[in-house]
């Protein structure tokens, strides 16, 4: 299982895409890269984002603010997580992977800070 997280335009409510192609890679990716700000994250960090984005919605709580709203809890949660990253298993529920994943998310609120958080 995985949250489906993606930019929407505010008014459309389509998925944004990037002006290039980006390699932000989650449990599904392209291979060649996409342009589509979207990504799957596995639940299996499900309570590291409990632990520093919010106690009662998790990663859910960016859903329906702009990229730019989400911008200084994203730094903040990226900071506070360890970097012990598995390089070898995307699914192991390590901080740094989750780390990695918000740095997905910080990097496409970058791109479109107007677009809003849709996700599941």
């Amino acid at each position: 299982m995985s949250y489906s997280i993606s930019l929407v335009d505010p008014v459309t409510k389509r998925v944004l895409e990037a002006d290039e192609t980006h390699f932000i890679r989650g449990g599904v990716y392209a291979i060649g890269g996409a342009r589509e700000l979207a990504i799957s994250i596995t639940y299996n960090y499900a309570q590291h984002f409990y632990n520093v984005i919010d106690g009662e919605q998790g990663i859910r709580w960016l859903y329906g603010k702009t990229g730019a709203e989400t911008m200084p809890t994203l730094k903040n949660a990226i900071a506070i997580l360890a970097n012990d990253a598995n390089d070898d298993d995307y699914w192991d529920g390590t901080e740094g992977n989750a780390k990695r994943a918000l740095c997905g998310l910080l990097a496409m609120a970058q791109m479109r800070p107007d677009g809003i958080w849709d996700g599941d």
